[in-house]
Parts: structure tokens; sequence; C-alpha cells
């Protein structure tokens, strides 16, 4: 049977997904796993979410699930907008590398750009990884001469993968900080797992 991973897997070559989580944040996600932000709210984490993003997410209802904010999500990439304002703050965060398997959980759903838009559409894994537009999702850039074309393309680049409840910690398989500096404090705060530097993905420059 061909599960929404392997789809995955065939249209882009990829088998990992992502989270941005502030560094600090880390020793509760090695105990937790990476919360909703109902169940976050719960506890003492550090967001790096605006308000007023939180404020439009909180009133999004999954079609036949619960509300946006019942759903731990993650980015199919994380060198996206949401990264871009947050650019000046790379020393304080990382990405977190979680196994494609996530799409395969029942009740996983996919957004075909930010799941706070009013444009974005949502869609069981197996259906959004076969239709979503991976070749601008993986675009480097969602900038166009066209200003609806570029705010389409940065909503597009945003596209989400939101798993109920949470995402447990053995389903994370490594990490991506911005410098040497920053795997440390990660190391520090007891994280195990592969650890890869790379500045491009915090848009800063290699070197």
């Amino acid at each position: 049977m061909t599960t929404p991973s392997d789809i995955f897997f065939d249209r882009t070559h990829k088998r990992s997904v992502y989270n941005i989580q502030p560094l600090e944040n880390i020793p509760s996600v090695i105990r937790y796993g990476i919360l909703s932000y109902n169940r976050a709210a719960e506890m003492r984490h550090e967001s790096i979410a605006m308000p007023e993003v939180q404020s439009r997410r909180d009133s999004v209802n999954i079609p036949n699930g619960g509300s946006l904010h019942s759903y731990a999500n993650a980015y199919f990439d994380p060198r996206n907008p949401m990264m871009y304002t947050r650019r000046d703050r790379a020393q304080s965060l990382c990405v977190l590398a979680i196994s494609s398997e996530v799409l395969d959980f029942e009740g996983t759903v996919v957004s075909d750009g930010n799941a706070a838009s009013e444009y974005t559409r949502f869609y069981s894994a197996g259906e959004g990884v076969s239709k979503l537009n991976f070749v601008q999702i993986y675009s480097e850039w969602w900038t166009d001469d066209d200003p609806y074309e570029q705010l389409r393309k940065k909503r597009v680049k945003c596209a989400e993968i939101l798993v109920p409840g949470e995402i447990a910690y053995k389903y994370i398989v490594g990490a991506i900080v911005v410098n040497d500096q920053a795997r440390n404090e990660l190391e520090l705060r007891g994280f195990q797992k592969k650890i890869i530097v790379e500045p491009k993905v915090f848009f800063r420059k290699e070197g």
C-alpha cells in the first residue's frame, strides 16, 4: 500500500519536514515532543510567532478536524517567509528535521500554503502531497514583479504539515543551526542527534 510519505518521496526525493524552534525549548521538546499551540500554552514554551498571526490561526478550523491550534505544525521547507521574519533571531533558533513518517499518522492534514491564510486549502495527507506545488515550495525565493503573484508565492512557500496534538521526539531525526555556537548551545541543552550547520537556511551568508 502506497503511503503519503511514499508519495512525498516519489515527488520530492525528500524524507524530512521541518519545525522552527527556539533553542531554549529543546529540553521540553526532548521530553514532550513538538506540541500543538494549545498544548504548548500549558507549559512555559518560548514562541517565535507574532501575536497577530496567532490570533488569525486561533480562528482557523480544519475541515473534518479540530482547531488549527490543536495541531503541531511543520513546514516542507524551513527557508520560508516565517524564517525570513525571524532571521535576526537566527542565533537563538534551530530547525528540527522530522521524519516524513508523520505524514502517515492518522489525522495528519496538509495545507497548500500558510495555514492562517484565508486562501489556503486543507487536504488529507495523501491528497495533499499529491497536489502540492513542490516546485514553488522549494524555490529559493518567492519574489515576483506582480505583487499579487508574490503574495500567492509567499503563501505557498509556507505550506504546512499539521499533526494532531504533538510530534514525538523519536520522530525528530536531526537539526539545522546557523553556526557552531548555536550547535554548541543545542548540544548543551541535551540534543544528541545529528546537527548540521547551514547558515543559508537562516538567510545568512556562508562563512
